[in-house]
């Protein structure tokens, strides 16, 4: 499965709402449901429709946060630079139901986990609006009885946050893009082609480190009194990337997109005042 559900993924698990100052639950938990639709794996042709659970959770500590700008601590005290943590998921894909993988491995699902370092190149005065470049760098291991390392994957983007749109007020744009890069391990996961699974139609092909093609996210959301409801749309670009040659790369873009809805079923009776 594509890098692009990982990040979904991440992005619906954590609640949203406005980032002006205000008073809210120390944490608030609830479960929603999302409906998603992705290729089988970046640069694939078949596209995957899932309809899956989603949790939401949100802690407005005064050292660890989680919230919609993600799991975070406070290890500095600048407006400038955060360090926070980037996490991902993807589930398993069976090579039996994709065509250009017929006869090879399965590819299992995957669990990433890294730091990430914000810096923030402009905030409005009522940080309603931000402008942030973001850099996380995750280490990948697949799901299984025997976890393996597939790499790593360093994914810097610029960040753009609108709270309050004019005109719709309590709606959140969120815009991302910026470059995907995977070391060899991680880009011949899902892309070289062993000798043993070389056909006439998919020759024996070998990933190399590198750029790994151009994402671009935009997100729209509102947070209600009891329940939350978000989308995204996102655009992957291929074109250029390091393994462009290899047989299993089928479309060098395409769209993705996701809808999800989540209820608060609890909260906490301890308030704190939450300015970011």
């Amino acid at each position: 499965m594509s890098r692009l559900l990982k990040i979904a993924l991440s992005a619906l698990i954590l609640a949203t709402g406005s980032v002006q100052a205000e008073e809210k639950p120390l944490w608030e938990v609830g479960v929603g449901v999302a409906a998603l639709s992705f290729p089988s794996y970046r640069g694939s042709d078949q596209t995957n429709n899932f309809l899956m659970p989603v949790p939401m959770f949100s802690y407005h500590g005064d050292f660890f946060k989680a919230d919609r700008h993600g799991i975070r601590a406070s290890f500095f005290d600048s407006d400038f630079i955060d360090l926070t943590v980037s996490m991902a998921l993807a589930p398993p894909a069976s090579s039996s139901e994709i065509k250009a993988r017929t006869g090879m491995s399965d590819l299992e699902g995957t669990f990433e986990i890294g730091p990430q370092i914000d810096l923030t190149f402009w905030r409005s005065e009522n940080k309603a609006r931000f402008i942030k470049l973001l850099m996380p760098l995750r280490a990948a291991i697949t799901v299984e009885g025997s976890p393996q390392n597939v790499g790593w994957v360093f994914h810097p983007k610029l960040n753009m946050d609108i709270t309050d749109l004019p005109g719709l007020p309590g709606w959140n744009l969120g815009l991302l893009a910026g470059p995907v890069f995977g070391n060899q391990r991680q880009n011949a996961y899902y892309y070289s082609v062993a000798p043993q699974y070389a056909t006439l139609e998919r020759p024996a092909y070998e990933a190399n480190a590198g750029y790994a093609g151009m994402q671009y996210t935009m997100g729209f959301s509102k947070r209600f009194p009891k329940f939350w409801v978000g989308t995204f749309l996102r655009y992957d670009n291929l074109s250029g990337a390091t393994f462009a040659n290899s047989p299993l790369l089928k479309q060098t873009d395409y769209f993705a997109a996701g809808l999800a809805i989540t209820w608060v079923l609890g909260e906490s009776s301890t308030r704190v005042q939450v300015n970011d």
